[in-house]
């Protein structure tokens, strides 16, 4: 008997092993796939001149083209064969979404479960296409009209263009699939993350530059790293904040037994939107501004106009952008959260919020909850993205980290973290069964 347990104890010991160990192939596949979407961001687009390019987009930096270029990882700078990176695939993710709260077809498909899934996974991938061939095209004609960035323009250029960016989208997006199934997890918002991150060295470089040349005192240096580490656990703390609903569901007798009388929590987060909100506001905000770059100064009066007043750090700006955060949190809060839908759901299945009457009365309990949340998160979102503009605007502080950024590589993070985490958790919990089991046998 002593040797049979000692071998069911080897058989657990290995198996705990053999989890560890996949847990480790996970990790190296994701770091894997992120060198290879790094050294893509070098590989240059075929037919441009990169001197002129280069010229051309230090004009254009604090347009749409230097917010994409941070979200690429230097993709856009380089106008490599990733420059269009993982947007495309984030645009159509997005319109998907918010078409399943317009669209009777597409909102049925999103209740019908793993199937209906797949089918949406599918209609954001033609999507994805559809729009990597209309920004790559713009990009080409834009490029060509820019003066001498295009070596030899003309409908090749544009051709090969498309399908070199289209081909370079739709492979960051198979990476990212496969990073998802192979890796830790979140593999698109990962390909996101490498890529605002890859500039970090380089920016601290600068500051610290700046430091060492005088241009910024040592102590306002310490000063902004202190802020950086505080505006972080800001952050941390306002995405894991979250009001929690009780919801009881009441006893029923079956038989002899009673059942049921169960209570659980609703979560509503604080900030439901995510960093939508942010992106959206800067992409309006930043294209008249990449527009009129364009256009070298000769567009419409009004045009060069409101750039002059919406340039980084003007009063306009800032109440602009402001107000765009907080319309956007509010839109999309409405779009991904039904509180109609949710009472239902907690009807049909007998749960309800005590003191509040199932139905009509649960879904405008939980509407006036949710609106009371929003408000306080997108108050936190306008303020995590203003800090950096304020400072960039009167400080001249090189911050590469807009708001954005920020919160993006802090909530990836979390994400992340979380991921490797429950394949612990995963890995213990059938540990812990299997020693059950083996004690079980043993009595």
């Amino acid at each position: 008997m002593a040797s049979a347990a000692e071998q069911r104890a080897a058989n657990l010991n290995s198996g705990a092993y053999a989890k560890a160990t996949e847990l480790k192939k996970r990790i190296w596949f994701t770091l894997g796939a992120l060198i290879v979407y790094r050294l893509g961001t070098y590989v240059p687009l075929p037919g441009i001149d990169a001197e002129a390019f280069a010229q051309l987009f230090q004009q254009q930096a604090g347009g749409i083209l230097g917010m994409f270029n941070m979200f690429a990882g230097g993709a856009v700078e380089r106008m490599s064969i990733f420059a269009l990176n993982i947007m495309p695939y984030i645009s159509a993710s997005i319109i998907i979404q918010l078409m399943t709260a317009v669209s009777p077809t597409l909102e049925t498909l999103k209740k019908e479960g793993e199937s209906g899934r797949k089918k949406l996974n599918q209609y954001t991938r033609y999507l994805t296409v559809l729009l990597a061939v209309v920004q790559s095209y713009g990009l080409a004609v834009a490029l060509e009209g820019a003066g001498g960035a295009v070596i030899d323009p003309g409908l090749f250029f544009r051709i090969s263009t498309v399908i070199t960016m289209v081909g370079g989208t739709m492979f960051l997006m198979w990476l990212g699939e496969q990073i998802t199934s192979r890796g830790v997890g979140n593999g698109i918002s990962l390909i996101i993350f490498a890529g605002i991150v890859a500039a970090l060295p380089g920016a601290i470089a600068q500051l610290l530059d700046l430091g060492r040349t005088g241009a910024v005192s040592t102590v306002f240096i310490i000063f902004l790293l202190l802020m950086a580490v505080g505006v972080i656990a800001f952050i941390v703390f306002m995405e894991r904040a979250q009001r929690r609903l009780l919801v009881q569901y009441p006893k029923r007798q079956v038989g002899n037994r009673m059942f049921g009388g169960e209570s659980s929590h609703l979560p509503l987060k604080l900030n439901t939107s995510g960093v939508i909100p942010p992106i959206f506001a800067s992409s309006l905000l930043l294209l008249p501004l990449t527009v009129a770059g364009f256009s070298g100064g000769q567009g419409p009066e009004w045009l060069n106009t409101v750039t002059a007043y919406l340039g980084h750090g003007t009063p306009l700006y800032m109440i602009l952008y402001a107000a765009l955060i907080i319309f956007f949190c509010f839109f999309y809060t409405a779009i991904v959260f039904n509180p109609t839908e949710t009472a239902d759901n907690l009807k049909k299945y007998g749960g309800f919020i005590p003191g509040i009457r199932p139905g009509k009365n649960t879904a405008d309990y939980l509407d006036f909850v949710l609106t009371r949340l929003t408000f306080v998160g997108a108050a936190y979102l306008t303020v995590v993205c203003l800090l950096p503009e304020f400072l960039i605007a009167n400080y001249s502080v090189p911050f590469y980290f807009g708001g954005t950024s920020l919160l993006i590589v802090v909530t990836v993070t979390m994400d992340t973290v979380a991921q490797i985490h429950s394949h612990l958790l995963a890995h213990q919990y059938e540990g812990l069964i299997k020693k059950a089991k083996l004690r079980g046998r043993r009595g």
